[in-house]
């Protein structure tokens, strides 16, 4: 595959790219005519994925892995040159737990994931982005809701999200001067398989087990998609799309 050239052949890597959001997103990069990466620990899922998109590549790397990550960004130079979208999407969750019942072992895990994986990942998209020429390009960090208020009982990935939004801002700021945007996308109850018991019912602040309404995930497509598509001089530094229903705002 040859090297992309200017601006014509834009080169976008969604991590967590094999279902789900990144999935969803995925596709409307790819339909607006983006090179698409997807990446992801499955290898076998990712390739399921991208055989149904055009202009997608299937790229296998754990973000939590430091050697996969800069395997995964040393791959991509070598195909296209360059990189002009990263949408850190790849995320895990915890079981619900009061942080006193919560094992370190899995705090670390989410930490390394949510956290350490974006930075991993945006530390080598930064630097290509930074020699790259045309010099510049866009980073976009998904976030959550609970990066401004958490659920009971998720305190490791409570404070995982937190973190991700100090990284996007500061990865913004370091990144003025090379013609590189960093925002953060913060979804509330999107529809996956992995928020299904939303639906069902989920606790509550003050302990009722509530169903939360939720949304289509091709809304949050469409929406990443939109910050995607700014020209560098403009940048969504923080977006929330969430059900209107959604208990967020106000006392529930």
């Amino acid at each position: 595959m040859s090297k992309a050239t200017g601006s014509a052949n834009r080169i976008a890597l969604v991590t967590g790219g094999g279902s789900g959001i990144g999935l969803a997103v995925g596709r409307a990069l790819a339909d607006a005519g983006f090179q698409l990466v997807l990446a992801g620990r499955d290898q076998a899922r990712l390739e399921g994925a991208a055989g149904g998109i055009a202009n997608a590549i299937a790229l296998a790397a754990d973000v939590s892995d430091h050697d996969q990550v800069d395997a995964l960004f040393d791959d991509i130079e070598q195909r296209f040159g360059r990189l002009d979208l990263l949408f850190n999407n790849a995320g895990t969750g915890a079981q619900p737990a009061s942080v006193d019942a919560i094992d370190p072992a899995e705090w670390r895990r989410v930490i390394e994931v949510n956290l350490t994986g974006a930075f991993l990942c945006t530390r080598r998209a930064f630097a290509l982005m930074r020699r790259q020429q045309p010099q510049g390009g866009r980073i976009i960090n998904n976030g959550s809701i609970s990066a401004h208020v958490p659920r009971p009982h998720s305190a490791p990935y409570a404070a995982s999200k937190h973190g991700l939004a100090g990284l996007t801002k500061a990865t913004a700021l370091d990144g003025r001067p090379f013609r590189i945007s960093c925002g953060q996308i913060d979804i509330g109850n999107a529809a996956t398989d992995l928020t299904a018991e939303i639906a069902r019912g989920v606790m509550q602040a003050d302990g009722r087990i509530a169903a939360e309404p939720v949304i289509d995930v091709e809304l949050v497509a469409r929406a990443v998609l939109m910050m995607a598509e700014l020209p560098l001089e403009a940048v969504v530094p923080a977006l929330t799309i969430m059900p209107v229903a959604m208990p967020f705002v106000g006392r529930g």
